[in-house]
């Protein structure tokens, strides 16, 4: 790869740092999307240290964690609760189109992640769907519940339920997690 070719590629991912996602953190500063892609990375890495994943190849797991959301680059991040098919198309095509242009080696193997993360049949992918879908639980409740839509005591806890059920140390985190969001909804309505 030639050095105007990687930091052409660094420049697009570095919009992730300015691409607002629908929380807040908890100095009430808006999230990026980039706080979110690393910290679904650090979680995948702290994973790797439990007896139920120490099968997974967790370094394939968190090169797709760190570039799971970089179509966003392109079209932003909207809201699980009112991204549409629509929205989810383009955001792949353009992420695609952009990927296609990478030399190799780095093309195949991001096409190769990006068609495995689709799938959803390895451990591997199953793994970072989870701590995508967990993080952003995480961080909705470190936010301050007045940033919280209505829809969102509910989503809160049914979002994203199915893609922990392939793993026993997951469903207990999320119970877990499950657990300090019914007391923050509690501890508000008091």
């Amino acid at each position: 790869m030639t050095p105007q070719k990687f930091l052409d590629i660094l420049s697009r991912a570095a919009k992730l740092k300015t691409t607002p996602r629908h929380c807040y953190t908890e100095e009430n500063r808006m999230e990026s999307v980039a706080d979110h892609s690393w910290r679904i990375a650090l979680m995948a890495m702290l994973l790797s240290g439990e007896e139920e994943f120490r099968d997974a190849d967790m370094d394939r797991v968190i090169r797709m964690c760190l570039i799971h959301d970089l179509g966003e680059a392109f079209t932003g991040d909207i809201p699980t609760f009112e991204k549409t098919e629509q929205d989810t198309q383009k955001e792949d095509d353009l992420f695609l189109a952009w990927v296609k242009e990478f030399p190799s080696p780095q093309r195949e193997e991001w096409m190769e992640l990006l068609e495995e993360m689709a799938r959803l049949e390895t451990k591997e992918a199953k793994i970072y769907k989870a701590m995508d879908k967990l993080e952003a639980i995480i961080s909705h409740d470190e936010s301050d519940i007045s940033t919280w839509l209505p829809l969102e005591y509910e989503l809160q806890l049914t979002y994203g339920q199915e893609n922990m059920q392939f793993s026993e140390y997951l469903k207990e985190f999320r119970r877990e997690i499950d657990a300090r969001t019914k007391k923050k909804i509690e501890d508000a309505t008091k």
